[in-house]
């Protein structure tokens, strides 16, 4: 009702940032309230179904009141896992980077492994995925990577990817057949909406061009599309080569610079909030979240939350529902331990 009376005011548009992140957010509301109530009414219905079914003594409906009564419960269960995507920018927009560690093509194998079960969990959950910048590897896999992935609350679900993923198998790429342990750190950041401000001085950001590598045919060898961006003061560099034109890709690394400043700036507060509490503890390389066991058995398990599974192939697969759920538990039991102290 508070929406509708202000995008009613004859003045609403007179701050088109203000009205569209207004209209956004009413849009949003509107469709939890309407999934809500649809949600309840399957409920009735159901529970009306079951009711009728027992009255007339016909056991012939089992079978579709408890195909109806998994639906429903599923849906249930959906909606109080979004409950727990409630922190400020839950709802945007992915940007999702890779990194290989120490260990040249092995490592870089891993890391296109990581990229693909990352597409393949966005596909099955209905986002879309647009690669920012993708540097093969020397001989097999990839160096590096970074796509957005976009859809409603992208980076809810994906914050909980951040960090090092550890690989153990039998290398493909050793003739003598050993068993490697291969390191990717993967980076997860949202993609600020248009009002949230993040302070970029372009004097102190160096802008290049160049060719774009890789596929993509005549139009990569002969135009320097790509866009390479150095923020001096703080090193951080950001590129990207996948828009067909300059000027898509500078909008990009835009995006890509003001939202890798913005995480810089909460690290810090994190750090010195960390500090101030009298605890510290250092990220290292090798601090894994999660490690993938191809051998001497099959397993997958979260270290911060010792959610695990057997079925590696399901989890590369791109099905990650249980660790990320798993995240979003853990988050909420320790904000609500903060609120008790």
């Amino acid at each position: 009702m508070e929406y509708d009376m202000l995008m009613s005011d004859p003045s609403f548009w007179d701050d088109p940032d203000k009205a569209r992140s207004i209209s956004q957010e009413a849009t949003a509301l509107k469709t939890e309230v309407e999934g809500h109530e649809a949600l309840v009414q399957k409920a009735v219905d159901l529970s009306d179904y079951l009711e009728m079914a027992m009255e007339d003594g016909d056991t012939s409906l089992a079978g579709d009141i408890e195909t109806q009564y998994d639906g429903v419960l599923k849906e249930i269960e959906k909606r109080e896992v979004l409950l727990l995507l409630s922190d400020e920018y839950d709802r945007c927009n992915a940007i999702v980077t890779f990194h290989a560690g120490a260990g040249g093509t092995e490592a870089q194998d891993w890391t296109q492994m990581l990229v693909r079960m990352y597409t393949r969990w966005a596909e099955q959950n209905g986002y879309h995925l647009t690669i920012i910048d993708m540097q093969p590897g020397d001989e097999a896999g990839v160096k590096s990577a970074a796509f957005t992935v976009e859809g409603e609350y992208a980076y809810g679900y994906l914050k909980s990817e951040k960090g090092v993923h550890r690989l153990v198998r039998i290398s493909p790429f050793d003739a003598a057949a050993r068993r490697h342990t291969s390191f990717t750190a993967v980076d997860v950041m949202p993609e600020l909406p248009d009002d949230v401000e993040v302070e970029i001085n372009m004097d102190d950001v160096r802008v290049d061009y160049f060719r774009a590598s890789g596929a993509g045919g005549q139009h990569v060898n002969k135009t320097s599309s790509a866009v390479r961006m150095t923020h001096l003061p703080t090193g951080i560099v950001v590129q990207c080569q996948n828009e067909r034109s300059q000027v898509q890709n500078r909008e990009m690394c835009m995006k890509y610079l003001r939202a890798r400043l913005f995480e810089l700036e909460q690290e810090k507060q994190a750090q010195l909030k960390a500090e101030i509490g009298g605890a510290h503890q250092a990220i290292e390389w090798g601090s894994q979240i999660r490690s993938y066991v191809f051998h001497p058995y099959n397993l997958v398990k979260d270290h911060r939350t010792n959610v695990e599974t057997g079925n590696v192939q399901a989890v590369m697969d791109g099905d990650l529902e249980a660790f990320m759920e798993g995240f979003l538990h853990q988050e909420k039991d320790r904000k609500l331990n903060r609120q008790e102290i």
